[in-house]
């Protein structure tokens, strides 16, 4: 069954998301023309706003790492040290001076290069998280672009049908005006008649609300018009076994990954917090200006002043502040592990779920496709025939018909259901490529 491989869409976009706007056809921003599965979903991923605040946050976040790993901004000081409070003239006592200070604070080696390295796999989760999101949006609107499909061809059908049982309306009159039939059959067909109308609005109906969800997907007007082609090539492709769509899972699946990058992002907080036992250092050098002249005994004017210093900050309070924090990081990395093990085993699950789905719908499909339909069709032409020469009972005609109504609907949304399951499982797996 032909689905549109949303994945391998994704990625166009991230390439060349420009590109692939331009490739778009703009009838569907209208309203006018067919909006193909492929359109939607470029729509959805070019406009969804949600999408876009986290390509925001995306962004924001690579510009982290570069601030953590920097040294702090060095401190310049000015001062004017040791004035006189009687005269405040710089000449009386020989230490009154202006000084010109500069400092810097250096972090224990390793542990600048410790954040900027946890920075980093933050970063690396947030752009899985983006990657994650796109690919569930793509999901998302490839279900309810087969939901839609699945409501036109459920229209047609009821459409169909009420022309067929209009045929039954009159057949049944001019028998009941000829006197070979009842009234009751034709009250009978003019209510199943009634039913199908009653069942047209209702889908009607629902295929609004689902455009409304599409519609608000792509970030277009909620009430836009959509119109959807009429035939779609259905071929049948069979899925990888799934112990083989697990490992594309582990390998492929951007949440999954996101998880891996916070489980490193733990392991170097952790690092870091094992160095804070270590003491930061702070060097600074001062200059100060004298002015005056030295004693008789000395002779000469006063000379500058060049100071230095170091000062170490001592991991005084470690067995109340440092040793906690180890304590804290050690939570936080086995919560982030049981996070992706938590995480593995929920897409475990979709993707069985999924894979049951589909071969479900497909085995119904086939069902539907070579034996119901056709016996349903043949069931209800022959009672038909039976009908208009007085063999068969028109109860029994309108059942056939109803039945035959029901098994159509069933076999479409099998179609609908297979492709949403499709789509499902890719999402799930994190990948396109999930055919043998």
């Amino acid at each position: 069954m032909k689905v549109i491989d949303f994945v391998l869409v994704i990625s166009v976009l991230l390439l060349s998301p420009h590109l692939a706007a331009k490739q778009l056809n703009k009838s569907s921003y209208s309203g006018y023309g067919v909006l193909t599965e492929q359109n939607a979903i470029i729509l959805a991923l070019e406009n969804n706003p949600n999408l876009a605040q986290m390509q925001a946050r995306y962004e924001a976040m690579k510009s982290l790492p570069s601030q953590v790993g920097t040294l702090p901004d060095p401190i310049l000081s000015l001062g004017a040290v040791n004035f006189p409070t009687d005269s405040f003239e710089r000449s009386q006592e020989g230490m009154t001076q202006l000084q010109i200070g500069f400092s810097q604070a250096f972090p224990f080696p390793g542990k600048l290069d410790l954040k900027e390295e946890a920075a980093k796999f933050n970063a690396k989760a947030a752009y899985f998280d983006l990657t994650e999101m796109r690919m569930l949006l793509a999901s998302n609107v490839s279900i309810k672009w087969w939901q839609i499909f699945y409501l036109d061809r459920a229209i047609e059908t009821v459409n169909r049908n009420q022309n067929l049982l209009r045929q039954f309306v009159e057949i049944a009159n001019t028998k009941y005006t000829t006197g070979d039939g009842l009234q009751q059959d034709v009250l009978l067909s003019q209510l199943e008649l009634s039913k199908l109308i009653d069942k047209n609005i209702q889908i009607v109906a629902l295929r609004e609300n689902q455009i409304i969800r599409l519609n608000v997907l792509m970030n277009i007007a909620p009430r836009n018009t959509i119109r959807l082609p009429n035939k779609i090539d259905l071929v049948e492709k069979n899925i990888l076994s799934e112990q083989q769509l697990y490992q594309l899972a582990s390998q492929f699946r951007p949440l999954l990954q996101k998880h891996k990058a916070l489980i490193s992002a733990a392991k170097s907080n952790l690092k870091l917090a094992e160095q804070e036992y270590y003491p930061d250092f702070n060097v600074g050098v001062t200059y100060g200006n004298r002015t005056g002249e030295n004693p008789p005994y000395m002779g000469g004017d006063r000379a500058d002043l060049f100071s230095i210093k170091l000062g170490i900050k001592i991991p005084l309070y470690a067995s109340t502040k440092q040793s906690y924090k180890v304590k804290q990081r050690i939570k936080e990395k086995f919560k982030s592990k049981y996070a992706y093990y938590d995480e593995m085993n929920q897409v475990k699950a979709d993707i069985a779920t999924n894979a049951t789905n589909y071969s479900r719908s497909r085995q119904q499909l086939s069902l539907f496709e070579s034996g119901i339909l056709p016996q349903a069709r043949q069931t209800v032409q022959s009672m038909l025939a039976g009908y208009q020469v007085s063999e068969v009972d028109f109860l029994n005609l309108v059942r056939s018909q109803v039945t035959l109504f029901n098994y159509e609907l069933q076999y479409w949304q099998s179609v609908s259901q297979s492709n949403q399951a499709l789509a499902s499982l890719q999402a799930s797996v994190g990948r396109e490529s999930i055919y043998e």
